[in-house]
């Protein structure tokens, strides 16, 4: 386990959860807004993307009142992403972060905004992070909201950043500086 806060807990991707991430990534009402609706994964896919890549990138499930509900990742940006989001010339800690709620059940109750703020205490906290970055694609509003109200901010808008169901889709890059107020 990485840490719990209430009913909220986050632990270590295991490799038995191969099954979970294949079911929440293979379901379209996911997909539309992780991956995409044309790019859904099979066990052999998630074995790839998710076991066999970025050893530097922290991994993890959500579980919410004891039960697997979704996935979230954070890593140290490297300097290729410093660069195209800004920050190459900042010696600062800065960490990414993605993540996605699998149960659609869970969704729009305010449980992502609990991760987020947990995710982001859990970043200054334990790895003394000083900025926190995501890039959501700007049409996805529900998430940008849960974001902007645990205290990120729009920073750069990013054309054609990510492909996204057949086409390159804009995104924000939003940011949580750390020596704002956490509120968790």
């Amino acid at each position: 386990m990485l840490f719990q806060k209430g009913n909220l807990l986050i632990r270590e991707l295991e490799w038995k959860d191969k099954y979970l991430l294949s079911k929440w990534l293979s379901d379209p009402e996911i997909l539309q807004y992780y991956e995409g609706r044309d790019n859904p994964f099979d066990v052999k896919k998630v074995k790839q993307k998710f076991f066999d890549e970025e050893a530097d990138t922290t991994r993890c499930i959500i579980e919410f009142n004891e039960g697997p509900i979704g996935y979230v990742q954070f890593y140290k940006i490297d300097e290729a992403e410093r660069r195209n989001y800004g920050y190459g010339d900042s010696s600062e800690i800065i960490y990414g972060m993605d993540q996605f709620i699998g149960e659609s059940t869970y969704w729009n109750k305010g449980v992502g905004t609990q991760l987020v703020r947990a995710i982001v205490a859990y970043l200054i906290q334990e790895k003394g992070t000083e900025r926190i970055v995501m890039d959501p694609q700007t049409w996805n509003e529900r998430a940008i909201r849960c974001y902007e109200k645990c205290g990120f901010e729009k920073v750069k808008l990013l054309p054609k950043n990510e492909l996204h169901e057949g086409e390159y889709r804009d995104c924000w890059l939003i940011e949580h500086i750390s020596k704002a107020v956490v509120d968790v």
